[in-house]
């Protein structure tokens, strides 16, 4: 049987570990953590993320385990109204919220794959389609590995190793860092709005029937430290709408982490018998709220579109043909999103918030949800359903 290692037991690597097993492959996942698990608060789930779900058979879990919520529209810093959405349902506003502890979980039950942790990857050479094998080494407690993969699927994020040997170029603080928390409550409504203020962005959605995530996007230095983030949070957001501080006083824990995105963009995804899949190949600013969904695209991808027994060569120019221009589509929308949104200073955000005001709600829906319009290889698109 054709075998396949995938670098990085996250996201994406667990969508396409999950994907590749059903396309045929014997699939080993290296992770660089001592144990498997996932660091984050919660993410929300669009309908492109859910449809990518449906093919590796774990939708229905995360629709038990996350809390189906609406978009509301856009918000000023004061809690003033920029732009609501409609209050009609459809698919391309599908939208789960979840702990992203709980997704992973998902991901983890339906890979099927033999996970190895405590697996810090140190080479890669990314092999010939039709020659040389794929080649990673890896050190551990135990000493140093080594194996050889028919495909080697890189899905070690921002800060990939296997990217930093075949793309020697480097990555750049987006000048964003963003606050995320997880907190008890049971008061917040089913309605996700974003709210904008000069240089920052909040949100809160809810993600189970006692849990409401937050995040708050804001401009500061790279590598800045608060002696106390929760109370730097308070403290930044005091004066937004009263929801925005009433919200983050119920928090008794908080994360922050700095936003990071790639100097310029890959000229390609694949090399070799190698792709590079989610973070590792195109980083976003979370504006747009697709990292994780577009990581789930990219995992599905990988199975649909290369299969253990077919053509490799051609399986690799199919993937590279439907996910690049795509990854940099969305990298772009997100980078537009911050420029029109909480990247804008207060003489910006002014014009910006007449601008929006005369934008039709129905015009801005279509305009927002179409990039989540994306189909599976292999799918039956909207009619999709879990498999196991």
């Amino acid at each position: 049987m054709d075998n396949a290692i995938v670098i990085g037991a996250g996201i994406a690597g667990l969508a396409a570990a999950a994907s590749l097993v059903r396309s045929g492959w014997r699939v080993q996942v290296l992770e660089s953590a001592p144990e498997l698990g996932e660091v984050g608060a919660g993410l929300v789930v669009t309908v492109n993320g859910m449809r990518s779900l449906a093919m590796i058979g774990a939708a229905d879990r995360v629709r038990r385990d996350g809390y189906a919520v609406r978009p509301a529209g856009t918000r000023r810093w004061d809690g003033k109204w920029l732009l609501k959405a409609p209050d009609g349902d459809g698919e391309l506003t599908e939208m789960i919220g979840i702990h992203r502890r709980r997704l992973h979980r998902a991901l983890v039950d339906v890979s099927e794959a033999e996970l190895i942790t405590d697996a810090g990857v140190t080479t890669v050479r990314p092999g010939t389609p039709g020659g040389a094998q794929a080649q990673v080494e890896w050190e551990s407690a135990d000493g140093t590995h080594s194996a050889s993969a028919d495909l080697l699927v890189a899905a070690d994020g921002i800060r990939s190793a296997a990217r930093g040997v075949l793309f020697p170029q480097g990555s750049t603080y987006s000048g964003y860092s963003s606050w995320r928390a997880v907190v008890s409550d049971t008061s917040t409504g089913d309605r996700f709005a974003m709210t904008w203020g000069p240089n920052a962005e909040f949100g809160a959605m809810r993600i189970s029937a006692s849990e409401v995530y937050w995040y708050g996007y804001v401009a500061l230095p790279s590598g800045h430290q608060f002696p106390d983030e929760l109370a730097a949070a308070r403290e930044y957001f005091a004066s937004w709408s009263p929801d925005v501080p009433a919200l983050i006083d119920k928090t008794r824990e908080v994360i922050r982490h700095d936003v990071w995105v790639l100097d310029r963009p890959l000229p390609r995804y694949t090399v070799g018998r190698t792709v590079l899949i989610g973070d590792a190949a195109h980083p976003m600013v979370p504006t747009l709220g697709q990292g994780a969904n577009s990581a789930l695209e990219d995992g599905v991808s990988v199975g649909g579109l290369i299969h253990a027994g077919a053509d490799l060569a051609a399986g690799l120019r199919a993937y590279e043909s439907a996910r690049y221009r795509r990854g940099q589509q969305l990298v772009r929308r997100s980078e537009l999103m911050a420029r029109v949104g909480s990247h804008l200073g207060p003489r910006g955000q002014a014009v910006r918030n007449a601008v929006l005001r005369l934008t039709p709600r129905r015009a801005a829906e279509r305009s927002g949800s179409r990039i989540f319009d994306w189909t599976p290889p292999g799918s039956l698109g909207a009619e999709a359903v879990d498999s196991g």
